[in-house]
This record gives C-alpha cells, structure tokens and sequence, in this order.
C-alpha cells in the first residue's frame, strides 16, 4: 500500500475534515481516504457533448403554439 503526504492544509479546511471524521466516526485518514473514493468514483461529464444531445432532443419536439393556452387561461380554463 503507497503512503501519501498531505502539506500545507489550511487550518480551516483540516478543522472541517476532523470534524466530518468525527460525525462518521472515521479517523482523519479514513475520512480523506473515502472522500477521495467517492469523488473519483463520480464518473466525469462531458459538457459539450450533453449540450449537443439536448439541443437534438429539443429540435425533435413538436412546436407548441402557446397563444392558445394563453387563450383558455384568460376564459378560465385550466
């Protein structure tokens, strides 16, 4: 198993990681060490590409001409 260094924490930011070991009754190391699992594990996103994928959705949806609901809401219909 690698052995990993951490320096120069700012103060805030260790008092915050002690903190969340100590509500998950974890050690500091342990704490680092899941947060840092969980946060890799959370596969990455291409913007660009859903970007691309809802503008091709959106162009395949039916126009909608909202004058006539807007026609029903001043009757008072629903």
């Amino acid at each position: 198993m690698s052995t990993l260094t951490l320096k120069n924490i700012p103060p805030h930011l260790h008092a915050r990681l002690r903190e969340s070991a100590e509500r998950n009754r974890r050690s500091l190391n342990s704490e680092i060490l899941a947060r840092l699992e969980r946060e890799l594990a959370v596969p990455t996103v291409d913007r660009d590409k859903l970007a691309r994928e809802l503008s091709a959705f959106t162009k395949r949806l039916p126009c909608v001409d909202h004058r006539i609901g807007d026609r029903y809401k001043r009757k008072g219909l629903k």
